[in-house]
């Protein structure tokens, strides 16, 4: 079917292993030009922005309507998935042809850069002005949540909000063969403790993580007891009550990098009809990670998003990211009705 072969097409690009389309790069431009081609060839004005943002327009007969946007991204992670952003826009590029011009304007987007902080969405919601009535993103889960409980779609209620913070400690640095056991302040093995009371702390919060990705180890020898240890603490919330809970609960700031957002409730409620409609209980679920729905809805856009089971375990930014086409089709089926549901108020 077109929306696979589009997918696999866009796969392509970058070469190597995964999708290698990194945000600025060729492979990003290459994608944005293949997609703007398949705009043009259904019937679409093709708008990109200061920002190089896409966005496709099939222009309604009443122009004081507020625009209905759909979409994501086309920029990805090296060697990432398939699925990852692409989805949303060729999902949203064939719901979008399936309900063919009306009096609303429908308008499908490819926004730049969201592997890097959704640095496109940003720009457009900060700088360049005109933003839609109302945006829906369909994007893969990235976890295991739908695959657990046997359901295909999900729909977002909220986006997490994050805080980034780097912990140091400081021990005595000493001789690994000549200080004994009892006599030691090794700071790894304080800083090993406090790693797994961040685990355990975020285990207690529900719906909260906490992740150290990166630990630096002074001085470095083999044979010296450390003296000090720096790690990052990555902790993550769908609500700052939470956030800031979990934060108290592992000893640092309180405080937030980005807020958590809130998805709108009348577009939610469009989704979660639009999925029962297909004879599909919808699971209702936070997104662990950020975007571009999130920045549109923090800056006021009525705003929501569809998840497609995500198999495999729910492993994303990796080649092996994969979602049946089954659920595929019922995705972009469930975006169709949703569109179409919003389009008539």
């Amino acid at each position: 079917m077109r929306i696979f072969e589009r997918l696999d097409e866009l796969y392509a690009i970058g070469g190597g292993q995964g999708a290698n389309r990194r945000s600025g790069s060729a492979g990003e431009q290459r994608a944005h030009d293949l997609v703007s081609g398949w705009l043009e060839e259904a019937g679409f004005e093709v708008e990109r922005d200061s920002a190089a943002n896409l966005i496709g327009r099939l222009r309604g007969t009443r122009p004081d309507l507020p625009e209905l946007w759909a979409g994501s991204h086309l920029d990805s992670v090296p060697e990432g998935g398939r699925l990852d952003g692409p989805l949303g826009v060729l999902g949203g590029l064939e719901a979008v042809e399936r309900i063919g011009p009306g009096e609303r304007t429908l308008a499908v987007v490819a926004f730049r850069g969201e592997e890097v902080g959704c640095i496109g969405s940003r720009a457009r919601v900060a700088e360049i002005g005109e933003l839609p009535g109302a945006f829906v993103e369909l994007h893969i889960e990235q976890g295991p949540r739908l695959e657990h409980a046997g359901v295909p779609l999900g729909v977002v209620t909220a986006i997490v909000g994050y805080s980034r913070q780097t912990v140091t400690i400081t021990g005595r640095v000493g001789h690994a063969g000549t200080t004994p056991m009892d006599n030691r302040d090794d700071a790894l093995c304080e800083a090993a403790e406090r790693v797994l009371a961040i685990r355990n702390a975020a285990r207690a919060i529900p719906e909260a993580v906490a992740t150290v990705g990166v630990l630096t180890v002074a001085p470095g020898g083999v044979n010296v007891i450390p003296g000090s240890v720096s790690f990052t603490v990555d902790v993550r919330a769908p609500d700052r009550g939470r956030l800031d809970r979990l934060l108290a609960a592992i000893g640092l700031e309180t405080g937030v990098g980005v807020e958590p957002t809130v998805m709108d409730a009348t577009v939610v409620d469009a989704v979660k009809a639009a999925i029962a409609s297909l004879d599909v209980t919808p699971l209702e679920l936070p997104s662990g990670a950020g975007h571009d729905a999130g920045i549109l809805a923090a800056a006021g856009v009525p705003s929501a998003m569809l998840f497609v089971r995500s198999l495999n375990g729910g492993v994303s930014h990796s080649p092996a990211e994969h979602s049946s086409d089954e659920d595929i089709l019922l995705a972009v089926d469930a975006l169709e009705r949703t569109l179409r549901d919003l389009g008539s108020v």
